[in-house]
C-alpha cells in the first residue's frame, strides 16, 4: 500500500472475522485516499472477511480534503481549477461507491474530529460510534464549496431534507452528543472507549447471519425511492434466497433447541 521506506496512511488488522481499517492521517491527502480505495477493495474480494471497522488515529477521525495539498494544486494551475477539483469525480467518488458497496457490515468508530468529505466517510457506515464531545461539520460552504462524497444524500437520509439544508448552508461544527440525538452516530462513548465498543459491535456482526446482513443492506439502500411494490418484491425475493441458507435452518433448529444459534456466514 505504500512506497518503500515510507509509512502508510491506511492500516489493516485483521482478527475474529473483522477487517480493521484505521486512517493514519487526519486529511485526505491523494495517497491515503488510494490507499484507503485499494484496502477496502480488498476486503470486498475477502472472503474471510464479515465486518469492517474503519477508524481514525489520534485526536481525529478524518478532517476532509488535505488542503495544504490542495491550495498548492490551485496554485499552479489555470483560474478555473478544473484540475485539482476533478479529483471528486476520478477518486472520491470510487471511494464511496466502494464503502457503500461493501457487502457487509461496516462499523465506523469516530474517535475525533469529522469534517467534510470526513463526515460523508463516516456516513458511509452502516452504525457509528463516537468519542464523546467529538466535532461534526459538514464544512463545505465554509471554504467556498458544495458537497461531496454523497454528504447531502446521506444527510438527506438521515436528518431530513430540512436539517440537512441547515448544516449545508451553516456548516457550524457540532457534537457527538447533537448528532446522536438527530440520528447521524448510534453510540456515544468516552474518547478512549471508541475503538474497544467499535471493535466489539464488528465483532458480533461478524459473528452474525452475514447473508441476512447483505439482504438488510440491499433493501435499505433502495428503500426510501422504491415504491411500496418495489420494496415487497425485492424483501419477497431476498427472503427466499434466505430461507434456503445454512444459518436460516440453525437459527430455527437453535430457537426450538433453546440454545444460541451459530452462524457460518453461509
Amino acid at each position: 500500500m505504500s512506497t518503500p521506506g515510507s509509512e502508510p496512511t491506511v492500516t489493516r488488522a485483521d482478527a475474529d472475522g473483522v477487517a480493521t481499517l484505521t486512517l493514519q492521517r487526519p486529511a485526505l491527502s491523494h495517497r491515503l485516499r488510494t490507499e484507503l480505495l485499494a484496502h477496502v477493495q480488498e476486503v470486498a474480494a475477502d472472503a474471510s472477511v464479515r465486518a469492517v471497522l474503519l477508524t481514525g488515529s489520534g485526536r481525529a477521525f478524518c478532517v476532509g480534503q488535505d488542503l495544504a495539498e490542495h491550495v498548492e494544486g490551485l496554485r499552479s494551475e489555470r483560474p478555473d481549477a478544473q484540475p485539482s477539483l476533478s479529483v471528486v469525480e476520478a477518486e472520491y467518488n470510487p471511494l464511496m461507491l466502494a464503502l457503500a458497496g461493501l457487502r457487509v457490515p461496516l462499523v465506523v468508530g469516530v474517535n475525533g474530529a469529522c469534517a467534510g468529505a470526513g463526515l460523508g466517510i463516516a456516513l458511509a457506515g452502516d452504525l457509528r460510534v463516537a468519542a464523546a464531545g467529538a466535532k461534526f461539520t459538514t464544512a463545505f460552504a465554509g471554504i467556498g464549496l458544495s458537497s461531496d462524497s454523497a454528504l447531502a444524500s446521506r444527510l438527506v437520509h438521515c436528518v431530513g431534507g430540512s436539517r440537512a439544508t441547515e448544516l449545508l448552508l451553516l456548516p457550524e461544527p457540532f457534537l457527538a452528543e447533537t448528532a446522536a440525538e438527530w440520528g447521524l452516530v448510534h453510540r456515544v462513548v468516552p474518547a478512549a472507549d471508541v475503538l474497544v465498543e467499535a471493535t466489539a459491535l464488528a465483532t458480533r456482526l461478524a459473528a452474525g447471519p452475514t447473508r441476512a446482513y447483505r439482504a438488510i443492506k440491499t433493501v435499505l439502500a433502495t428503500a426510501a425511492t422504491d415504491s411500496l411494490a418495489d420494496t415487497l418484491a425485492l424483501e419477497a425475493s431476498l427472503q427466499t434466497d434466505l430461507g434456503a441458507t445454512a444459518d436460516h435452518r440453525e437459527a430455527v433448529e437453535a430457537f426450538l433447541g433453546k440454545r444460541p444459534a451459530v452462524f457460518t456466514g453461509r
